[in-house]
């Protein structure tokens, strides 16, 4: 899915009203294809770092006929924290993080940005919505239009911190489709997932080779910092 029509316009360089299509159109294609399939990825591969092959900004949708292992995860472990306390678990995280004000990115009237406890990456972020919502289509046009402005702003800061397009992939989690759709899911919370490289430059990039990939993934920078 193109973003623009212009190949040289990434995400931040669009207008709102331009990211807020976008939107749109996740949430078009995510209840297109979640009528049929359980689970719906959106996904960006921003930068050859990344492995895009065409430059042109774009984003992907695979559709697939079971839930892949790390849905599979964000399920169970959703699931499990809803049944002992009767509350999303990424609802009640986003509220956690507002209070203690130590990883928080941005903020808006509908989103939070933060960097995760758990982040591995250099400058990996979460983006949740305020409220409880588990897919994008039940997104209502205040909340879009929030959207669009919070991402531009965020990927506005990624291409201003080395002063380059910054490459990343990111994609989008909600609660799973199809057959699932008319289910409550109340466990589940929509989020998307920012994974970006670069470490100390516009060049420079963290590897999750050797011990990252045999034993356990180390932090570069915590993410408070």
């Amino acid at each position: 899915m193109c973003f623009h029509p212009w190949s040289d316009v990434t995400l931040p360089l669009m207008s709102v009203p331009e990211i807020r299509a976008v939107i749109d159109a996740w949430a078009s294609v995510t209840e297109e294809l979640g009528a049929q399939y359980p689970w719906v990825q959106i996904f960006e591969n921003k930068g050859a770092m990344m492995g895009c092959s065409n430059p042109h900004p774009h984003c992907q949708v695979w559709a697939s006929s079971f839930l892949p292992d790390i849905a599979q995860r964000e399920e169970r472990s959703q699931q499990t924290y809803h049944s002992q306390h009767g509350k999303p678990l990424l609802l009640e995280y986003g509220h956690q993080e507002l209070l203690r004000k130590e990883r928080l990115v941005l903020t808006s009237e509908h989103w939070i940005v933060l960097v995760p406890f758990w982040a591995v990456w250099p400058f990996q972020t979460l983006l949740l919505p305020r409220r409880h919502v588990r897919r994008l289509p039940e997104l209502n046009p205040a909340e879009r239009d929030d959207l669009a402005s919070i991402m531009k702003k965020l990927l506005t800061k990624y291409d201003n911190l080395f002063e380059t397009s910054f490459p990343y992939s990111m994609g989008w989690h909600g609660a799973p489709t199809g057959l699932k759709t008319g289910a409550t899911c109340d466990h589940w919370q929509l989020h998307a997932h920012y994974y970006p490289p670069l470490l100390r430059s516009a060049t420079v990039r963290k590897f999750m080779v050797g011990y990252e990939m045999l034993a356990q993934a180390q932090r570069d920078l915590t993410p408070e910092q």
